[in-house]
């Protein structure tokens, strides 16, 4: 196990002149810039993140938001720069572009990884903005496939040492503010930068990404798979500006009118960030957890539990035997994703497809009355409009539990739990009474997700999509990561064919 050293972080009057050393900025810059060896399992989990994000990228090319990023990026050509996703490898652009509409495309189907504790997030939106500026510097830095590990190691601890520590929706600001500083600092290690610039980075980073929730409130719009976009692209620019000599507004965190003080707890705030001790291991990303199913990740287990509803009591699935369904779950899932959001459009069949894979009552619905899950299928305008199913998902609410709660936010990973208690009283005065703590893929499931489950997800999501030739070729360059060239970076996209992109086309903008 690492060791692990715990930062007091508080509001500091201006007056107080705070030393840099003392800031948490320069906390992370010192984690950033720590030569510690990336240990095999981290390694080797770093690998299986980078299969994911190519999968769940292959499957979003052609939906809207991923086109319009495309066509975004496309307009920015630049020499060396990096891959464009979808795109033949040799059609570069500038990195912090390619970091942008590469993002959208992982992050639009809401389909990837995951860290939730104070905080929510998910931690492999870190990769893209590493993998544009490791493809555009490879030539001229020497950076390797090992460097990309490294700056990805460094990205997840930053992120989900953050997460543990600092809640950002309490006060409504987006859990991007997150995810500006941490890329920062995985840049900064893929670069080999110093501690000073990095520090800089990243207080730059989160000055421009601390943004309201309202992006994942009512009505969701195509802004939500932008956002985490957004943040690494800002990151790439605030890295560049930080090695120009450029400085950022200090103390960023700890200021009188700094983040803390003036958007998260108050000039009274304490938090305590736990970072790793120097020379010992980052190894955050081995507590984060992919998807199986496209949807928010609290209706990951309650859909795995849906779907055994499903083929253990089908007389569920017809709303003329339910009279209701009561899932008793955490703070999160009821206020977010629940009834406890009291958004309308949770329950509303012609809801974008961004708001139903955020509403469980809609989810757990389709889930129980299809016993499957499908990234396409189980959202499509026909299948929420259904009559029966409309009938039903009206019946579903979700209701806070101070114990499911307590589980959520447990530091214990065999105790932590992101599920719950359904109760579903039936027509005839009978109750079913069933629960579930983690997803089935989740590390302590009932099918843990490994190398091959990670494969298979790429395969799965890549058919009719990907060429075979270019299936395999993906797998074989992404499961050599460790030990790719600078040369071969450049192979770490995927390549759709022409007459797949020709088949949607991106509205004119300014570029």
């Amino acid at each position: 196990m690492p060791e692990l050293v715990s930062h007091d972080v508080r509001v500091h009057p201006s007056a107080a002149n705070l030393g840099r050393e003392e800031q948490l900025a320069w906390k992370i810059a010192e984690l950033a810039t720590d030569p510690v060896p990336v240990p095999d399992d981290v390694t080797e989990m770093i690998v299986n993140r980078v299969i994911d994000n190519a999968a769940v990228a292959t499957a979003s090319l052609t939906r809207g938001p991923v086109v319009a990023a495309r066509a975004q990026a496309l307009a920015h050509p630049y020499r060396p720069g990096a891959t464009v996703l979808g795109c033949p490898s040799a059609r570069r652009v500038s990195p912090e572009w390619a970091a942008w509409a590469n993002g959208v495309a992982v992050r639009e189907l809401d389909y990837h990884d995951t860290f939730l504790a104070a905080e929510y997030s998910h931690p492999a939106d870190n990769i893209p903005p590493l993998l544009a500026v490791a493809q555009h510097a490879a030539a001229r830095r020497g950076l390797t496939g090992a460097d990309v590990v490294r700056g990805v190691a460094t990205a997840y601890e930053v992120q989900v040492d953050l997460v543990r520590a600092i809640s950002l929706h309490r006060h409504k600001i987006d859990h991007v503010a997150h995810l500006g500083p941490s890329a920062a600092a995985g840049l900064g290690t893929l670069l080999g930068l110093d501690a000073g610039t990095i520090f800089h980075a990243v207080g730059q980073a989160l000055h421009t990404t601390t943004a309201t929730r309202q992006s994942r409130k009512g009505e969701i719009s195509t802004w939500k798979a932008y956002a985490p976009a957004f943040a690494g692209k800002v990151a790439v620019e605030a890295v560049d500006r930080a090695m120009r000599g450029q400085t950022s507004p200090t103390p960023v965190y700890e200021g009188e009118d700094g983040v803390i003080a003036r958007l998260l707890d108050g000039p009274d705030a304490h938090y305590v960030v736990t970072l790793p001790a120097p020379g010992s291991p980052k190894r955050a990303i081995l507590d984060t957890y992919t998807k199986e199913h496209s949807a928010e990740y609290q209706s990951q287990a309650l859909i795995d539990l849906a779907r055994r509803l499903h083929r253990e009591r089908p007389e569920l699935r017809d709303p003329a035997n339910v009279e209701a369904i009561v899932i008793h779950t955490s703070h999160h899932t009821h206020d977010v994703i629940g009834s406890g959001a009291n958004d309308p459009q949770k329950y509303d069949p012609a809801a974008s497809r961004e708001t139903l894979d955020h509403s469980i009552p809609y989810i757990f619905t389709v889930a129980l009355q299809d016993g499957t899950w499908h990234h396409v299928e189980s959202y499509r305008p026909e299948r929420a409009a259904r009559p029966d199913t409309v009938e039903l998902w009206r019946r579903v609410t979700t209701a806070e539990d101070p114990e499911w709660t307590r589980r959520y936010h447990s530091t214990d990973p065999a105790e932590k739990a992101f599920g719950g208690r359904v109760e579903i009283h039936l027509a005839d005065g009978s109750r079913v009474v069933e629960e579930i703590a983690v997803a089935d893929a989740h590390p302590l499931g009932a099918r843990p997700f490994g190398r091959e489950q990670y494969v298979a997800k790429f395969r799965t999501l890549a058919e009719g999509v990907l060429e075979p030739a270019e299936v395999e070729r993906v797998l074989d360059v992404a499961q050599r990561l460790p030990a790719l060239t600078a040369e071969e970076l450049g192979g770490l996209t995927v390549t759709a064919p022409p007459a797949l992109l020709a088949s949607v086309s991106a509205p004119e903008g300014i570029f």
